[in-house]
């Protein structure tokens, strides 16, 4: 560590000239050609690539099914399944609720009725991420929402096959399990392919992923359906005087050992509030098992010092993040005056980790 803060300090009119692209121009041409050549040669293709990154050896199968995943739950420490089946019900129950939100609709007009109908697709393409760590929770979070909306075919997949991963599929109700990552995984989700083992194309792909995946999921987004065109993961926590700083910076510094390419910002009407912030940055970041991804993910982060709320919202819109952390007096007042996030968490008590 250098003695230079962690967090720049930027002035709220230099926010704008910080935003970053989803994915850079030279990631999209290299992905096109890994989705080009997995629309052109199928298996082979995604064999190659899979066995280049190291996530197959030769001759494992890219593909595995329900027996593999209940054999991975089974396995499972039962301490670990009772977590991934309890967050399961949750999201499940979460879901149904949705679900149930959005109603069919039929009214008159003139000679007639119109209305329309809900109707779910027939496949989802479920992807997790598991580069620097697998994300069982990314699997739960998209399989189950796959299966309440009433997708007749689930396909998970995930570089690598981790076994708690796998584990999660099974909960989940997954019915096959693509065992690569990358722009290629996301290329056999939305061309399959068909050879000495067979994946059915999909109607929809939904998941994060890194920089390759989101390249990926704009090139095929004319031949499947994407959830989004997710950039790197941020985090922006605005935050007046009665924060605490040690918790601001602890939930910095999560955002921030993602991967190199987080952002972790936090803009606030109290200078004393980012001068303490950035002392806790610098006292827990020494103390992170995580420290060099961290260190990185707070470089393409900052802290700007606003005068007033309604500034700091106005902040907030313009920048909108992908989760917004509101840690003020009245996070519920202030939360009502913005319109541009994500995912929005309210108080001292609402870490965006959970």
């Amino acid at each position: 560590m250098t003695n230079a803060p962690p967090l720049r300090q930027v002035s709220p009119d230099a926010i704008a000239g910080l935003a970053r692209p989803p994915v850079n121009p030279s990631t999209l041409s290299a992905a096109g050609e890994i989705v080009g050549a997995v629309r052109q040669r199928g298996e082979a293709a995604v064999r190659e690539f899979a066995e280049r990154f190291g996530e197959r050896a030769r001759g494992e199968p890219l593909l595995l099914g329900r027996a593999e995943m209940r054999a991975a739950l089974d396995a499972l420490d039962p301490a670990d399944r009772a977590t991934l089946e309890r967050v399961a019900g949750r999201i499940e129950s979460f879901a149904r609720a949705q679900r149930d939100s959005v109603r069919e609709l039929s009214v008159a007009v003139p000679g007639g009725r119109a209305g329309h109908t809900i109707e779910p697709v027939a496949s989802a393409g479920c992807y997790a991420p598991a580069g620097r760590y697998p994300l069982p929770s990314s699997v739960l979070m998209t399989a189950i929402t796959a299966r309440v909306a009433g997708c007749r075919r689930v396909v998970v997949a995930s570089p690598r096959a981790h076994p708690i991963t796998l584990a999660a599929a099974a909960v989940a109700g997954a019915d096959e399990f693509l065992a690569v990552g990358g722009a290629h995984a996301i290329a056999a989700l939305a061309y399959g392919f068909h050879g000495d083992e067979r994946l059915d194309r999909c109607d929809v792909i939904a998941g994060p992923g890194n920089a390759w995946v989101t390249a990926a999921k704009q090139l095929v987004s004319g031949v499947v359906g994407i959830d989004m065109l997710a950039g790197p993961s941020e985090l922006l926590i605005i935050a007046d005087e009665t924060a605490d700083a040690g918790l601001v910076a602890a939930d910095l510094l999560a955002q921030a050992e993602h991967d190199a390419d987080a952002s972790a910002m936090l803009v606030t009407t109290s200078q004393s509030l980012a001068n303490d912030v950035e002392r806790e940055l610098v006292r827990q970041l020494a103390l992170l098992p995580t420290r060099d991804v961290a260190a990185l993910g707070l470089k393409n982060g900052f802290v700007a010092v606003v005068d007033t709320e309604d500034e700091m919202a106005a902040v907030a819109d313009r920048i909108a993040a992908e989760h917004l952390e509101v840690m003020t007096a009245d996070p519920e007042g202030l939360a009502t005056r913005i319109s541009n996030a994500g995912a929005v968490f309210l108080g001292s008590a609402s870490a965006e980790v959970l």
